[in-house]
């Protein structure tokens, strides 16, 4: 999911590096102080997570736990998603720095739209947890497909697209395991 450099339209990744400036900037500045801790944790577990890659279809896939960071984190998961980017970027060239943008904005939008997901209090959690953690890894999967057609890649994208979409399906189940898990041991991290 991580786009490298030079894949994506330089004017696309200046637009995204634009947005998350400004969504780092806003979310920074509204942080209040005793969720930054929370905050680090979260990027130090999305950072180690990804160093973690299981073999599938020809290439290999990791957890993402975007659903995980929306649900414990709200709004504040973007901060955590750049910086394990950011470091991802920098020390095992997993994405690139002129795709940094993109990247963030792709997982962010899953991490906020499982946030969304997880806010609906009239569903039932059982059915919240696994939505979460299966729309924090196909949202950004869409936006990927889109950029990757956007800058004229051709139709193996829908080929990665559905190695995703497995994906998604794996980190449902993570994600409703960690809910039930977090629920036992520790309630007030999820609301």
């Amino acid at each position: 999911m991580h786009i490298a450099d030079g894949i994506i339209d330089t004017h696309i990744c200046i637009g995204a590096h634009l947005v998350s400036g400004g969504l780092l900037y806003v979310s920074g500045k509204k942080m209040p102080m005793e969720e930054i801790p929370g905050v680090g944790i979260m990027g130090a577990a999305l950072f180690v997570a990804s160093l973690v890659h299981f073999p599938f279809a020809g290439t290999s896939i990791h957890l993402g736990l975007f659903g995980i960071a929306g649900i414990v984190l709200g709004k504040n998961a973007f901060p955590a998603i750049f910086t394990a980017l950011l470091f991802q970027s920098l020390i095992f060239q997993h994405g690139g720095l002129l795709t940094l943008g993109v990247n963030a904005l792709n997982m962010g939008a899953g991490a906020y739209v499982a946030w969304l997901i997880w806010r609906m209090w009239k569903v039932p959690e059982y059915i919240r947890a696994p939505l979460a953690g299966f729309s924090g890894i196909i949202i950004p999967a869409l936006l990927m497909t889109a950029e990757f057609r956007l800058s004229g890649y051709g139709r193996g994208i829908v080929y990665l697209f559905a190695v995703y979409l497995v994906a998604a399906f794996i980190e449902s189940a993570i994600t409703f395991s960690a809910v039930k898990f977090l629920r036992r041991v520790k309630p007030e991290i999820l609301n």
